[in-house]
């Protein structure tokens, strides 16, 4: 039936997978960097592929490295803020960069040439719910990550600080 969530696909917690998207996380950033944000700086996949969703670079520092770590984010912008969200495709778990925000919550987010430091904080239930359909308009995969994983998937608000 239309609008209702797609089964998970079964491929998701492969360790090809993960791999494929932490190369794809990579070299989407490098190209990125390297073109200015002209290059990578928009998302056509999925219920993208007709909507492109706008992407940022979100520098945090590994909790267990101390090194900067850059992921490419969906991102929605909320006066000067940045809202971007922990789903990793609807994985189990929440990917590395929520975990290294939670530890040091000082990040950088690029836009294009932009740079924007940050202070990122997990959105409480009552900002989740008001944020929550905006980024489902945005992009509506998230309606299907949410459905195919049992945690709530964070929503991070990041700040001038």
């Amino acid at each position: 039936m239309a609008g209702l969530p797609k089964e998970r696909p079964g491929q998701l917690d492969s360790p090809v997978v993960q791999k494929l998207m932490k190369l794809g996380s990579r070299l989407n950033t490098g190209i990125y960097r390297a073109s200015g944000g002209r290059i990578g700086s928009t998302w056509r996949v999925g219920s993208a592929s007709h909507k492109p969703t706008p992407v940022c670079l979100l520098t945090t520092i590994g909790r267990k490295s101390g090194e900067p770590r850059t992921a490419p984010l969906l991102y929605l912008r909320r006066g000067d803020d940045f809202i971007v969200v922990a789903s990793q495709g609807g994985l189990p778990h929440n990917p590395a960069w929520y975990l290294n925000l939670q530890a040091t919550p000082e990040v950088v987010i690029e836009v294009g040439r932009e740079r924007h430091e940050l202070l990122a904080r997990t959105a409480d239930d009552a900002e989740r719910a008001e944020l929550w359909p905006k980024l489902v308009e945005m992009y509506a995969d998230f309606e299907n990550y949410d459905s195919w994983t049992d945690r709530t998937i964070p929503v991070v608000i990041c700040s001038p600080r």
